[in-house]
């Protein structure tokens, strides 16, 4: 086991991270250096193993500059953009238009010529700009900065994705593109009371032209810009680009620049080098000292997220004012403990019993949710990460507990864990305890659209007729393996996975089951943006029928890359675990033996899958052969401090 509608607008990318602490923009040499600081975390109060970052944000001038620096930037190479910027917690501070930026950009068709989800279709220009600023925010941190480049790096078929690497396996953050959906119940909206993390209108964007941006070692939001009118991905890795959208955007990071030591490219995975930028500083002109006040274009307003009134500052990382912040001692024991707050004090996922008493027998009660969430932190804790610097690093992510319904019984984080990890967590949760479900056929077959055709797919390719009715516990690494272009995973010349769109189909803006589930939504999204309809897509993903608590089980969406498990009571489905933030391996990691641990100190017959049903049990024909499907991933001495191999072996 190892590591039809008119026009919407999703997009494509991301990966996995954490963060740290710093104050005051950073200085460099202006369009040559792009040094930056090196970070500086706060040394941790005693009895605490994470930093926390350092109080940061960035003020309604600092964001003028960062726009006028971008202007100054398209000026000089004779194009019209859209420039976005956002703080770390996804709240848009402006969206500017030069004159002469194209209103919309184009979505490229699959690889075949066809069209489906978010392929061939026009999008808004502001919304593209908007998304590539969040991807840069939401998947950096104190211990790593990743741009949109990057996420296009590892959401492709093959990692890393260039004509001379077919054959290899996907990408590790896989899917990842469609998490942070606008019809998320997890993320906030412009106007409903909650402040972060915020929502994006196309997902994460593999489309270079998006980067974080710092402030003395601390990540304070990011920049987007669309100005070549083509929202896509770069497909190989082995050539340098001319990005125009790329240099704009990295010259409005002149002075808030990421860190040289924590940027993609130093940072591997699967010992291969990620990329951060085809553009470097000394390409770019004289930006540094560009006025807003100066810069013609105006500030556009964007429906749903964006008033365009004027500039806005950002909110602070860690305070009440953004949405995340440290928890207290009732409702965390772990000292080092983070949770998403309402902005008036109160937890938004407090730990709380099961709601499905009407469903099962016997649910999880507050105290057993309470001991795998802690427990798995405490794994987190001790865990190498595997995707941040320094070297020898403690992984940081954010955990996720549901019931049967997919009522989040609690969601747990540390300091720094990247944002994009906190929607995806809880996607992973959802995915694991539906598809391992008795309910999981039923629900999907009453889908609209094509969803139930899925359902037909996996029982051919399985040559089982009652797949997917609770037979077997499906982890998300599990049904990743379904869900790949190529079964097995990157292998040429095989057929596609029942839960993908086939090669010729597919695309990072058309995955197969995982984005079918959604277009609805989406379109009805883009209806709301563009104001042709007054109505936004529901708080609710998906066309599923609604569980009995009234909402459907995976309200934001499914996931596809590793990282979560069910959670059983004996041989009866009781939730799901997820988490996400560092290496898929690590997430893997982090559920299973959490969950392990949890249950051994909660009782009553709580544990992971019994052996017998988890999904490396499934075996396909593939050709001559047999293909077993994978369950989770251990990584190698994963523990800081310990040579201890095999954690997960035995249990």
């Amino acid at each position: 086991m190892r590591g039809g509608i008119t026009t919407f607008w999703l997009a494509a990318s991301a990966l996995v991270l954490a963060s740290c602490g710093g104050g005051g923009p950073s200085t460099s040499g202006g369009a040559t250096g792009g040094t930056g600081p090196t970070p500086t975390p706060t040394p941790p109060p005693s009895g605490q193993v994470f930093a926390v970052p350092a109080a940061e944000s960035l003020s309604s001038a600092e964001v003028g500059t960062i726009i006028a620096q971008a202007a100054a930037e398209a000026r000089g190479r004779g194009v019209a953009a859209t420039i976005a910027v956002t703080d770390r917690v996804g709240n848009v501070l402006g969206v500017f238009a030069m004159p002469g930026a194209g209103a919309t950009a184009r979505v490229p068709a699959a690889p075949d010529g066809t069209s489906r989800d978010a392929q061939g279709l026009t999008i808004p220009a502001a919304g593209a700009a908007i998304a590539k600023a969040i991807t840069g925010a939401y998947l950096s941190s104190g211990g790593n900065a990743f741009s949109s480049r990057t996420a296009s790096f590892i959401v492709q078929e093959h990692f890393p994705p260039a004509p001379t690497t077919v054959g290899l396996e996907s990408g590790p953050l896989y899917g990842v593109q469609f998490s942070q959906l606008p019809c998320s119940d997890l993320a906030a909206r412009a106007g409903d009371g909650l402040i972060g993390p915020k929502r994006s209108p196309l997902g994460l964007a593999a489309d270079p032209g998006g980067f974080p941006l710092y402030q003395n070692g601390v990540v304070v939001g990011g920049i987007g810009v669309i100005a070549d009118g083509v929202y896509g991905l770069d497909t190989n890795v082995l050539d340098r680009d001319n990005d125009v959208d790329e240099a704009i955007a990295l010259a409005g990071t002149v002075g808030f620049e990421a860190p040289v030591s924590i940027r993609a490219d130093r940072i591997t995975a699967d010992g291969t080098s990620l990329r951060y930028t085809d553009v470097e500083y000394p390409q770019l002109g004289a930006v540094a000292g560009a006025s807003f006040a100066a810069t013609a274009g105006a500030l556009v307003p964007v429906t749903g997220y964006y008033a365009g009134a004027g500039l806005l500052p950002g909110a602070t990382y860690g305070t009440e004012a953004s949405g995340i912040r440290a928890s207290s001692a009732a409702e965390f024991a772990n000292r080092d403990a983070f949770v998403l707050t309402n902005g008036a004090g109160a937890n938004r996922y407090p730990v709380r019993s099961g709601t499905d008493g009407g469903d099962i027998a016997a649910p999880l009660t507050a105290t057993e949710a309470r001991a795998i969430l802690e427990e798995a932190f405490l794994v987190m804790s001790r865990a190498r990460a595997q995707i941040r610097q320094p070297l020898d690093s403690r992984a940081q992510v954010t955990i996720s507990l549901v019931d049967t319904r997919g009522a989040v019984l609690g969601m747990v984080r540390s300091p720094d864990a990247p944002i994009f990890g906190i929607d995806v967590s809880l996607q992973k949760a959802r995915t694991a305890n539906f598809f391992s479900a008795p309910f999981a056929a039923a629900e999907l077959s009453a889908a609209s659209g094509e969803v139930p055709q899925f359902v037909t797919r996996l029982r051919t390719f399985l040559g089982d007729p009652t797949a997917l009715t609770g037979a077997f516990a499906l982890s998300d690494r599990a049904h990743g393996n379904l869900s790949r272009p190529y079964f097995p995973d990157g292998e040429v010349g095989q057929p596609n996975g029942p839960f993908s769109r086939p090669i010729g189909q597919f695309s990072p803006f058309s995955t197969g089951l995982q984005s079918a589930l959604v277009v609805g939504n989406l379109a009805q999204h883009l209806g709301f943006v563009t104001g042709a309809s007054g109505t936004d897509t529901p708080r609710a993903c998906t066309s599923l029928p609604n569980s009995a608590g009234g909402t459907p089980r995976l309200a934001n969406g499914i996931q596809i890359f590793p990282g979560s498990v069910p959670v059983y009571r004996g041989n009866v489905l009781v939730g799901g675990i997820g988490v996400s933030g560092d290496g898929i391996d690590q997430d893997d990691m982090i559920s299973f033996l959490g969950l392990h641990n949890g249950a051994a100190r909660a009782g009553g017959g709580l544990g992971n899958a019994p052996a017998a049903i988890r999904a490396d049990r499934i075996v396909v024909q593939v050709g001559s052969r047999q293909v077993r499907l994978r369950y989770v991933n251990c990584p190698f001495a994963p523990f800081i401090g310990s040579s201890e191999q095999n954690v997960c072996q035995g249990l």
